[in-house]
């Protein structure tokens, strides 16, 4: 209760905070009157001596989060979306020039006639264009969304499930008046305040994401739908400038990886869903350690605003993995392994022949990867999946050696199937693999039969 008799003009609002906080906290009520518990909490947490300018950032994102419409989905695509063209505009855009995309046309054009003469895999009717950044967010959000929905509702779920049990093991009477009637509200609440929070997050890294892509699916995923083959002409300018390469050898070199990359999609009907099926098996078993988060909680100064901080930054709400999800993590590297691996043995058959700076291209992407290329960033921000770029490597070793011992209908061959593509463990012993796939399927079951006839133990 304020003294009536008190001189201090802010005294009747109970607020004792710098003039920009509490300008910035009238902004958000309407200009409204502080709320002296308010200015208390704030300062118990250190907040009023945050800088102003990032507190409003703060602020603005948090009012963004309540003001996105409740669509009932895991993940806001209109929210996703704009914040990721907001990222873009910051990071500088520019649309395609009409050069740029006759550029892209007649790369992508003499691709495809060189893969012609090294691989039989093939989609018909691929188009060359090129992009701005911007069009890059809008057209593969859609492929974003659909991947990282099952992470955020797993999360979103095993999230609220935690805090829920958390606040359940406090009696109504622990409760502070008033917030009792809360706990049944506190479920959807959580999931809508976390899935706005994902969105943005998604929202913000596919939009650092673009400014870095120099394809359409260079993190070798389909990101962009078939016809289109699209090269990013303004990052793809940059990364030649970097390697001093100039820029129509660089272009065709990743016009040639981009082609290979489509082509494979489109020849492949089980690739894609097997992609998207091994985050979704990831997701389905994600769990939060509540125990963990009550050691936490319990470990926290509230006065200490720093601790408080890194607590909210670190491990705290972090999901554990099981078991069932190493796996899924296993099999979603290996595909993703496979695929890039594959490119590069195609990609250096192609243009080899034709391109004298393609060694050095080559090298260069081969960097990308091993300092922690677009793929791991993507993952790593979005869905909290962490690749580890050797596996690319040993996958392009096993298509080479496939190649080497039955030519390129036995490299192209691993994809039939995927019952008879290279699993986790073949990436281990490639060798193992070709001898496998280089036996033919009669002549193996007639050896098992033997070894049957004989006595001996299959396995």
């Amino acid at each position: 209760m304020n003294d009536p008799g008190s001189t201090n003009p802010r005294d009747d609002e109970g607020a004792d905070l710098p003039p920009d906080i509490e300008k910035l906290l009238r902004d958000l009520t309407g200009g409204g009157p502080v709320d002296p518990q308010v200015a208390s909490m704030m300062q118990g947490m250190g907040l009023d001596k945050v800088d102003p300018q990032v507190l409003a950032m703060v602020m603005q994102q948090v009012q963004a989060m309540f003001a996105a419409p409740d669509t009932g989905e895991a993940v806001n695509v209109t929210l996703a979306t704009d914040i990721a063209r907001k990222t873009v505009a910051a990071e500088g855009d520019a649309l395609a020039s009409d050069a740029d995309r006759r550029g892209a046309a007649e790369s992508v054009q003499v691709a495809g006639m060189w893969l012609d003469a090294v691989t039989d895999v093939s989609t018909s009717g691929l188009r060359g264009t090129a992009w701005s950044r911007a069009e890059w967010v809008e057209a593969t959000m859609p492929v974003w969304t659909d991947l990282v929905e099952p992470v955020a509702e797993g999360v979103s779920d095993a999230v609220g499930t935690a805090l829920t049990a958390q606040l359940g093991q406090l009696g109504e009477a622990d409760l502070p008046e008033g917030m009792a009637g809360m706990l049944d509200q506190a479920g959807p609440m959580l999931r809508r305040m976390h899935g706005s929070m994902f969105s943005m997050q998604l929202g913000q890294g596919s939009g650092t994401l673009a400014g870095e892509v120099l394809t359409g699916c260079e993190v070798s995923l389909p990101l962009v739908p078939s016809p289109d083959v699209v090269l990013m002409p303004q990052s793809l300018r940059a990364f030649a400038e970097g390697l001093e390469v100039d820029e129509p050898q660089a272009r065709l070199y990743l016009a040639v990886r981009e082609v290979a990359r489509v082509r494979l999609f489109g020849a492949v009907p089980w690739l894609a869903p097997g992609l998207l099926a091994a985050v979704r098996d990831y997701a389905a078993d994600i769990s939060i350690d509540t125990e963990a988060i009550d050691e936490a909680v319990r470990s926290i100064d509230p006065s200490d605003a720093e601790a408080v901080q890194q607590a909210l930054q670190g491990r705290m709400f972090a999901p554990h993995q099981s078991p069932a999800q190493q796996a899924a993590l296993a099999r979603l590297e290996t595909l993703l392994a496979l695929v890039e691996g594959w490119v590069d043995v195609v990609t250096d058959a192609a243009t080899r022949d034709h391109l004298p700076q393609a060694a050095a291209l080559g090298e260069a992407v081969r960097r990308r990867r091993a300092t922690g290329g677009p793929a791991e960033k993507a993952f790593g921000a979005l869905v909290g999946l962490e690749l580890r770029p050797r596996r690319l490597r040993d996958a392009a070793n096993l298509f080479r050696a496939l190649e080497d011992r039955g030519g390129t209908e036995l490299r192209d061959g691993a994809w039939r199937h995927p019952d008879l593509a290279p699993g986790t463990a073949d990436l281990d012993d490639p060798l193992g693999y070709v001898e496998r796939a280089a036996t033919p399927q009669g002549d193996a079951m007639d050896a098992e039969l033997d070894r049957l006839l004989s006595g001996e133990d299959p396995a």
